[in-house]
């Protein structure tokens, strides 16, 4: 049994079929002579639907994965060298581009049959804010096998006490220009955020494009109910009519026989 390949198939399934599939998988490799893959599998913890969901992305999206795990990497450097300024710019842009994974995200949890609510949105939100600012948590993101979210990350971690501390802000001379490293990095940034800009405008066509094929099947089902509605109405004014008829020709015959006895009919005094 290939234990890497069992455990990538189990975190690619919904939490709900994770369980038995997990303890099945065990089973069959405690039958196979092999204890240690055994334990190892029944040790996997069930991931929660957030988990999922970004397990999700990874797996469909790697090219954006990968996307995502560079700019955190160029928002990171970009911490120990850019001034407050250039840092408010990426921050607003980081926050574009973590908004646009979020909602690919729970496209693919929607289309694999498993649409998530809001908490979950932000739940998922939150890993990838750890992504960018954890060299660990995105490692242990990219590997698509999750099963809680990390611990919540509000800031960048310190500066490196191994690097260069960056000089003071006022020893500056104000007509500096950035270095090529910053430059690389608010470049590189820029790009990724374009990207999902890009990205989820094309999401938001998509979404419309499949809202107006719903509004036109249902007018088309709409005027076909009307049409068929009108055809019933028809029909039944139809034998109505018939009814009618039907009913005056035999009060008229009614009418004519009593009106004139037969002739041969005895009479009585």
């Amino acid at each position: 049994m290939d234990v890497e390949e069992v455990i990538d198939a189990l975190y690619g399934l919904a939490p709900a079929g994770f369980t038995a599939e997990r303890d099945a998988a065990a089973a069959r490799a405690k039958r196979e002579g092999d204890p240690a893959a055994a334990k190892r599998i029944r040790a996997l913890r069930r991931p929660t639907l957030a988990a999922w969901t970004s397990n999700l992305l990874v797996r469909e999206k790697p090219e954006e994965v990968e996307q995502f795990r560079q700019l955190g990497q160029a928002l990171r450097e970009a911490h120990r060298s850019l001034d407050g300024d250039q840092l408010r710019e990426l921050s607003h842009e980081q926050h574009v581009v973590i908004g646009a994974l979020a909602r690919e995200a729970v496209r693919l949890a929607a289309e694999a049959g498993s649409p998530v609510s809001e908490a979950v949105v932000r739940e998922v939100e939150q890993i990838l804010r750890a992504v960018l600012a954890d060299p660990e948590a995105a490692e242990a993101w990219a590997s698509g096998r999750l099963a809680k979210p990390p611990a919540a990350v509000t800031e960048f971690p310190a500066l490196d006490p191994d690097a260069a501390p960056p000089a003071p802000a006022r020893k500056r001379p104000a007509a500096r220009k950035p270095s090529d490293r910053r430059e690389a990095a608010a470049a590189r940034a820029a790009a990724q955020d374009a990207h999902w800009a890009a990205t989820a405008r094309e999401d938001e066509r998509r979404l419309a494009e499949q809202a107006h094929r719903r509004a036109v099947e249902e007018a088309e089902h709409a005027a076909a109910a009307a049409a068929e509605a009108e055809e019933r109405l028809r029909a039944a004014a139809h034998a109505a009519g018939e009814a009618r008829r039907a009913a005056a020709a035999a009060d008229q015959r009614l009418r004519a026989t009593g009106a004139n006895p037969s002739e041969d009919e005895p009479v009585t005094d």
